[in-house]
């Protein structure tokens, strides 16, 4: 046995004599071989750093808005890389309400009919900033976009993402449901620019073709506040694709209305394209207050 270990050092020390002790571990390049370059090669990995340096500023993943003390100069120049987008659902979007004033409340976004279970995907690439519960929301996923957009998606019953995650266009990010202040179960679509809400029928088409109203958009103050809006139709859409058009929109055109026999704000409203809100607003009167027959009202619109 003795002579057995005498041999195999000795066996050892000829094979190593003048050999050099490597000082540095050898890397082997392992990219070439087929069973390994699914797991070596990232795809998009130059974009995955674009979207990573949109958590330097503002990024905060417990709130709901990270831009409460930022101002923001209207009108706002909204570009795109795309003409079309990724439906947040896989099926024919319904939307049962816009974005405008409801039930004496802001409604700053769109609610798109589902049923709880569905899938809920992100519309571009981007980041999520915000995975929790939101106070009327319910259960909540945020995605912060390079051009400077945020995708909310509310309502959800289960998310399949946390805060931080790199997501892709069409890549899951929970499911839908009726979480939070909802009637029944539908999906909450929310977009804001640095905290505040546009008008999202403004920036997109909900029909089946998915379009991007414009690659280069323009936003102004009309399209992000709510009481100019009514959550029973879409606004009449000029669309903005120049800071020119943008600055000229804001001319307003006045028309005026005898009120009729059997009229109500809520009709004259209907009728002609106009927020009850906005009624109010031109003629200093209150959604209570009794209008009468012949009684003059100014309209004015700006859009």
């Amino acid at each position: 046995m003795k002579f057995l270990v005498s041999l195999i050092f000795f066996t050892l020390s000829v094979f190593s004599f003048g050999q050099n002790k490597p000082s540095t571990i050898e890397l082997i390049d392992y990219s070439d071989f087929p069973f390994t370059k699914t797991e070596i090669i990232l795809k998009n990995s130059s974009n995955n750093a674009d979207l990573l340096n949109l958590t330097k500023e503002h990024w905060d993943t417990t709130a709901y808005n990270p831009y409460k003390h930022v101002k923001i100069n209207f009108p706002v120049q909204i570009k795109f890389d795309d003409s079309t987008y990724t439906p947040p659902i896989s099926f024919k979007k319904v939307v049962t309400s816009h974005y405008g004033w409801r039930r004496g409340r802001a409604h700053r976004g769109i609610d798109i009919d589902l049923v709880t279970g569905d899938s809920v995907v992100s519309i571009f690439d981007g980041v999520v900033r915000f995975a929790n519960y939101s106070r009327g929301h319910g259960k909540t996923v945020i995605v912060r976009h390079p051009n400077g957009l945020e995708t909310v998606y509310a309502h959800l019953s289960k998310y399949a993402v946390k805060a931080n995650d790199i997501i892709k266009k069409g890549e899951l990010l929970g499911y839908g449901g009726a979480s939070g202040n909802a009637r029944g179960s539908h999906l909450h679509l929310v977009i804001n620019y640095k905290g505040v809400s546009i008008n999202p029928e403004y920036l997109f088409d909900f029909s089946e073709q998915n379009e991007i109203r414009s690659k280069n958009i323009w936003v102004t103050k009309n399209w992000v506040q709510p009481g100019l809006h009514s959550s029973k139709r879409q606004t009449k859409l000029t669309i903005l694709d120049t800071k020119e058009k943008a600055i000229a929109s804001l001319e307003k055109r006045k028309k005026v209305y005898i009120v009729k026999r059997g009229d109500t704000l809520s009709g004259i409203s209907s009728k002609n394209n106009l927020s009850i809100a906005s009624i109010c607003k031109s003629n200093y009167i209150r959604k209570t207050t009794p209008i009468k027959i012949g009684q003059k009202l100014i309209l004015e619109y700006t859009f």
